[in-house]
């Protein structure tokens, strides 16, 4: 083994690290990739810049920018509206219709897009028929990558992989080649979730209960002539593990981890601490403790003769959803506070699942410090005849729904579809690539002024682009340096005496095992020079291999993190952990058996 291909290994195995464990923002880990790979050479600087102008990215952002369209225009939920009179029809055959919807559609719209709109049409639905978010947002999911799977345009893991294998030397798939195959997999997936699904979380979605707001974090400060002043943090009643948890305290400037029952608390400190709504509330109002820069409710109503008691009744919480592309993203919750967010004042932030985010990890920086990422979950106190107001903020989801109906163009909704309808009628025919129809599609769009600049500036999700170019210089260095025909080689050595099928089985399997644990996109960069190699080396027919990593790359149904649809459900919190587990675990087992026979057909000359 030369030094180069160490050298690949390494940087292959810390980048694996690093999505994993989330230490780093997807972007910078990208970039970083790109800085590794061209300082060691293992790349020229233009191999190293070389993903940002790849037709795979590009056609990604083009069809990002058309689904942004699509969504601003009310298209995409014109074509779900009439779900919404599904309440006659029994549960069971909701799931299975929801699933069949959000597949068609995400065959040529990205994934992660519908699966947005879904998230919001699911929690309205559920609010007004009242049934459980649960029993329907991953069966959406769920089918929404089964979807993508069928068509060329519909993931861009599939683009991917077609410009990887193309430019080594393998054929180019037309854009419904496998989709056969797809339709044959999602029909599993549709009928095995749809009977799963009773395995779901049954309870309705309810702020104080399903969310276990419990493990919300708040700062607190010691009010002004507050009785506990120059008690001991021991001495005070409200603290314990099961009503109000002190978990850092903050005097001039300095923090103090887990502090003791026997710190006497002055005027100005601040106090991050584990509760929930009803114990603070509690503290709050007997004046033993303030929320930084909250506005007094009560003095504004005494400072008001009309106004009454009652009206603080009025006063609720609302939970929203972070989704890629929302301009909240990035910022603190101290900024948060001094921008305009109709009328919401936000009162506390939980922090999406993932496997750093540990209470001690959430609480390194003071809570007015914490920055809001895709997944966050944020708890907003605003008036009740404001909620609707929040619709205005982009690429949120209101978990605490109430319905809210804005009307779209006529004519733009006609001309958003017909573009979209132009694109897939000129990839699909073979008149012009994907890439040539996605830009083709972008161009109509923003000469018919269907989408603005400023849309796509603010509203396209960059850590997507970053990830897709920084993870193709990978493969590249993985080609230059002979990393791909090393690890075939070691491979080939070990499968020498297994049968044909037995080898494509086990590498289905170890790409969707590797999906489930980092992105998609970068496992198909990762492993589809790997199975030309194999295939090339067993002197058997290439596309099995590369049908086999194009699927299981996008089959991590296991694990929320592998696929963005899978963790923006699971920052929903209305699943945990074992239900991707166990459900998305037992339904990955099932295609890949189910892929392993089918895609063996192929490997006869």
């Amino acid at each position: 083994m030369s030094l180069e291909v160490i050298l690949v290994f390494v940087i292959l195995g810390a980048t694996i690290i690093l999505f994993i464990t989330e230490f780093f923002p997807i972007d910078k880990i990208a970039f970083a990739l790109i800085g590794a790979l061209a300082l060691l050479g293992l790349t020229s600087p233009e191999e190293a810049i070389s993903g940002f102008s790849n037709p795979a990215t590009i056609t990604v952002l083009c069809l990002m920018i058309i689904a942004i369209g699509l969504e601003e225009n009310g298209v995409i939920e014109m074509l779900t509206h009439a779900i919404k009179r599904l309440k006659i029809l029994p549960l069971i055959l909701v799931t299975p219709l929801f699933m069949i919807i959000s597949a068609t559609i995400s065959s040529f719209i990205s994934t992660t897009a519908v699966v947005i709109i879904f998230i919001k049409i699911v929690s309205q639905l559920s609010e007004r028929f009242n049934f459980s978010l649960s029993r329907l947002l991953m069966p959406i999911s769920f089918a929404g990558i089964l979807g993508g799977s069928c068509t060329l345009m519909g993931t861009s893991t599939n683009l991917l992989v077609n410009s990887i294998s193309e430019k080594l030397g393998a054929e180019r798939f037309s854009f419904f080649e496998f989709s056969l195959y797809g339709l044959v997999f999602l029909a599993i997936g549709i009928v095995f979730i749809s009977i799963a699904s009773k395995w779901l979380p049954k309870e309705k979605h309810e702020i104080d209960t399903e969310y276990e707001l419990n493990k919300y974090i708040y700062t607190l400060s010691i009010a002004e002539n507050s009785e506990i002043i120059g008690k001991s943090i021991g001495e005070i009643e409200d603290f314990d593990e099961n009503s109000i948890k002190p978990l850092k305290l903050i005097r001039d400037g300095k923090v103090i981890h887990a502090p003791g029952k026997y710190i006497n608390l002055k005027e100005g400190d601040y106090i991050i601490v584990m509760s929930d709504l009803e114990h603070i509330n509690a503290a709050t109002h007997d004046k033993k403790f303030s929320i930084p820069n909250k506005k007094d409710v009560s003095e504004e109503i005494d400072s008001n003769k009309e106004a009454e008691v009652s009206d603080l009744n009025k006063l609720q919480y609302v939970e929203v959803l972070i989704l890629p592309g929302s301009n909240l993203i990035g910022k603190t919750l101290g900024t948060l506070r001094n921008i305009s967010l109709e009328g919401a004042y936000p009162i506390a932030i939980q922090k999406r699942r993932n496997i750093r985010n540990t209470k001690e990890r959430l609480l390194r920086k003071s809570m007015d410090k914490i920055r809001t990422k895709p997944g966050d979950r944020i708890l907003l106190e605003m008036q009740e005849n404001d909620i609707a107001k929040l619709h205005n903020l982009e690429n949120i989801a209101i978990l605490n729904q109430h319905e809210y109906k804005e009307e779209k163009s006529t004519v733009k909704k006609t001309i958003s579809f017909s573009i979209l309808l132009g694109v897939i009628a000129l990839a699909s025919t073979g008149l012009t690539s994907i890439l040539l129809a996605s830009i083709a599609g972008v161009t109509a769009m923003l000469l018919t002024k269907s989408i603005s600049l400023e849309e796509i500036y603010t509203k396209i999700n960059w850590q997507i682009i970053f990830l897709l170019a920084g993870m193709i210089p990978l493969g590249i260095a993985m080609n230059n340096t002979g990393t791909d025909v090393w690890i075939s080689e070691q491979l080939l050595a070990l499968f020498s005496n297994q049968k044909p099928i037995i080898i494509l089985g086990l590498l289905f399997g170890f790409t969707m095992l590797l999906s489930g644990t980092i992105s998609n996109n970068a496992t198909a960069i990762i492993m589809t020079p790997i199975a030309i190699s194999i295939a090339s080396g067993l002197n058997l027919p290439l596309k099995p291999f590369i049908l086999a990593v194009m699927f299981a790359a996008n089959f991590s149904f296991f694990t929320p993190v592998g696929y963005q649809t899978n963790a923006l459900i699971y920052g929903t919190g209305v699943y945990k952990f074992k239900h991707f587990l166990l459900i998305g675990g037992l339904l990955s087992i099932i295609l890949w058996i189910v892929a392993t026979l089918l895609l063996s057909t192929l490997l006869v000359h």
